[in-house]
């Protein structure tokens, strides 16, 4: 297994929508292990296929509740449904989000409390989640990536301005950035 470079936001693999994923060989199972020890490293919850610059429909997810209970896994060729978010001013405590490829950064967006992830597994077995809270986060959040969305896409218009600024203080705005987990100090 490798850890990979994670892409920032100026890379045109992450605002473009990804492919199916057709081939499921020792290769995908490869890129997703790879993508597993990534996501741990930077640390994330989530990390899907265009942030490590492979433009297809797949996500890796890890995050453990307040119960204990650990949610992880991949999802290959994800359908996503979610319940309309509510219409209210975003909260900066609960509603902060993040994103590695926006790393160190965290700003407050609204999401739909409620998800249904369909998707199929390594072995192409087809599963489904009902997600709510914060795994239904995760799973928006990732989907949004598949889609060519970054979370600061969706922001409201304040803190889409901030970000911004932020992107291109730092010159995030241009394709060929990336970070590497466990090298580059950077905290997302």
């Amino acid at each position: 297994m490798a850890v990979l470079p994670i892409r920032i936001s100026g890379d045109p693999v992450l605002h473009s929508p990804a492919s199916d994923v057709t081939v499921f060989d020792d290769t995908l199972r490869q890129l997703v292990a790879d993508m597993f020890e990534t996501m741990d490293a930077a640390p994330g919850v989530g990390l899907a296929g265009p942030q490590v610059g492979v433009p297809l429909r797949l996500f890796t997810y890890g995050w453990t509740d307040d119960y204990d209970v650990e949610h992880r896994g991949v999802a290959i060729n994800p359908v996503l449904l979610i319940s309309p978010p509510p219409v209210v001013e975003s909260d900066e405590d609960s509603d902060a989000e993040g994103c590695l490829s926006f790393p160190g950064e965290r700003f407050p967006l609204v999401r739909s409390a409620d998800a249904l992830l369909r998707a199929v597994d390594l072995d192409q077995k087809p599963f489904e989640i009902a997600a709510s809270g914060w795994l239904a986060r995760i799973f928006q959040h990732e989907f949004d990536h598949l889609n060519g969305i970054l979370y600061v896409d969706r922001l409201e218009f304040i803190y889409g301005r901030r970000a911004a600024k932020i992107a291109r203080k730092r010159g995030w705005t241009e394709p060929g950035s990336s970070w590497m987990p466990g090298v580059d100090d950077l905290d997302a």
